[in-house]
């Protein structure tokens, strides 16, 4: 019988042991707790400063970004401005070599447009009237089908699938 109760005694003096801590005074509890106190917001003001460091430094990225991002799109300019420099140089005798020249400085600048990911609007006549791509500028008479495009007063522009700006446009009207 006494096996028995030692039985229950011994968890019982286990759990006891662990949950029991020895006692603290007021004053050393309190001392701790300013410790942790003290280690907390001293984490904060590190972990406060560096996301205000992680703003800053992505804020100049930003800028820099702005900055530079036609950095590429120029570089493709510079041979058309260059061609242009060129062509305003030469004596004008020969109409049909000055064409030529311009035609080649086009052909510069479309392929720097196509580079810089600039793309024209240019509908043909009789393409249906797209109000997010076209400007209409008025609306004319036509054999055509009616809100279809009738002539292109001034060519438009996409960047990245944006308008840049919309193509100036003559529409039909309806019969």
């Amino acid at each position: 019988m006494s096996d028995h109760k030692s039985e229950q005694h011994a968890p019982d003096t286990a759990s006891t042991e662990v949950n029991e801590q020895p006692p603290q005074s007021m004053e050393e509890e309190l001392a701790d707790l300013k410790t942790k106190l003290a280690e907390m917001q001293d984490n904060f003001l590190r972990a406060k400063a560096e996301a205000e460091n992680i703003r800053r430094r992505a804020a100049e990225d930003i800028a820099k970004a702005h900055k530079f991002a036609i950095e590429n799109f120029a570089e493709h300019l510079i041979p058309v401005s260059d061609s242009l420099y060129a062509a305003l140089a030469t004596e004008a005798g020969d109409a049909k070599a000055f064409k030529e020249g311009l035609e080649i400085t086009l052909k510069q600048l479309v392929a720097a447009f196509e580079k810089g990911r600039l793309v024209e609007i240019n509908p043909t006549p009789g393409a249906k009237f797209d109000p997010h791509q076209h400007q209409a500028i008025s609306m004319v008479p036509s054999d055509q089908e009616a809100n279809t495009v009738v002539s292109v007063l001034q060519r438009g522009f996409l960047i990245a699938d944006r308008v840049l700006r919309p193509a100036l446009v003559t529409v039909s009207q309806a019969k």
